[in-house]
């Protein structure tokens, strides 16, 4: 499907680099505008896993366990492995009288400077609690122990599995392709664009049943503890914090990414087709500018769309900037 040019770089007067791309704003009746092909199939990756939480909470599972909205703002995050989220998710496991050892998820090295640095020197070795899913995994234990369901909870016939796949067909009003298994080893189920766009939508003007309830307190939680969903220097958390908490923002691998309207009943979903994380964070600032809410001249916003890029002498160089016909 053809993609629409939506980010430059520029140096000097040469456009050097160009990234193409997909993005659909949705409200609850389906696409208000589109760039690209909103019926482009893609994996949402980590940007869906407030719909993977969805099961969570409308089971009951997480007021059995007494979750409140940190442990909820760990479930939707792709954190940085930092103390506070590695501890965070260690004091969940430790209430429900589980384990590290319980998880799925594997390790790796956390994106966390300080925690990075303290293992490195130390010559400790990661467990799976850095790892940037660990929440997830700790609200999949949780479901799985709700539901009475064995441990290999990220097994694709697995119970807790099976309620996040109908979960996330029932939001994006599709049946999905099928799926791919992501870096965390969990099952992530491919939809269109739209379809994603139209799930965000619905987290953002939810209804008053069960899961209208369970979206707005996954998305409540996400925009109390933007340091939860991400980590210090990361985009989720910057733009967030920049919104005033009007926004829940979250990132996917391979450059997917989006965003959160409550005030505006607005879900926003966007991929770049080259995969390049610079050029979906720019994005989607680009279009939190456009739908008013973040301004011009906010600090994340240059830090995301620089202008202009400077050299390590702090020489301008060049500048990215939005495509034509892409909100600036």
């Amino acid at each position: 499907m053809r993609a629409a040019e939506l980010i430059e770089l520029w140096r000097g007067d040469l456009r050097e680099s160009l990234h193409c791309g997909h993005a659909v704003v949705c409200d609850a009746r389906g696409v208000v505008e589109a760039w690209g092909q909103p019926a482009a199939v893609i994996f949402p990756r980590s940007s869906c896993k407030m719909i993977q939480a969805l099961p969570l909470v409308e089971s009951g599972a997480a007021d059995a366990a007494g979750l409140g909205s940190r442990q909820l703002a760990l479930a939707c995050a792709s954190h940085s492995g930092g103390r506070i989220h590695v501890e965070g998710v260690g004091r969940w496991l430790q209430a429900l009288d589980l384990a590290e050892s319980d998880l799925r998820c594997g390790c790796h090295m956390p994106r966390d400077r300080d925690e990075n640095r303290r293992l490195t020197c130390s010559g400790e070795s990661p467990c799976q609690l850095h790892n940037n899913c660990s929440g997830k995994h700790a609200g999949f234990l949780t479901l799985g122990r709700h539901l009475g369901a064995g441990p290999d909870y990220v097994d694709p016939d697995h119970p807790v599995q099976q309620a996040v796949k109908a979960a996330f067909e029932e939001v994006t009003a599709e049946t999905s392709p099928g799926f791919g298994i992501d870096g965390c080893s969990a099952p992530n189920h491919a939809c269109t664009l739209e379809g994603l766009g139209r799930a965000m939508a619905a987290f953002a003007d939810p209804g008053a049943d069960r899961r209208g309830q369970a979206m707005r307190r996954l998305v409540d939680a996400m925009r109390a503890h933007p340091e939860l969903v991400a980590g210090e220097g990361r985009a989720c958390t910057i733009l967030m914090r920049a919104t005033g908490g009007r926004v829940a923002a979250k990132t996917g691998a391979e450059a997917v990414f989006v965003a959160i309207l409550p005030e505006r009943g607005l879900g926003v979903a966007l991929k770049i087709r080259d995969g390049a994380t610079r050029a979906a964070e720019a994005a989607i600032t680009a279009l939190l500018v456009h739908l008013g809410a973040l301004a011009p001249d906010d600090p994340a916003v240059s830090r995301h769309l620089p202008q202009p890029i400077r050299n390590w002498r702090g020489i301008a160089t060049g500048e990215m900037r939005t495509a034509p016909g892409f909100p600036a």
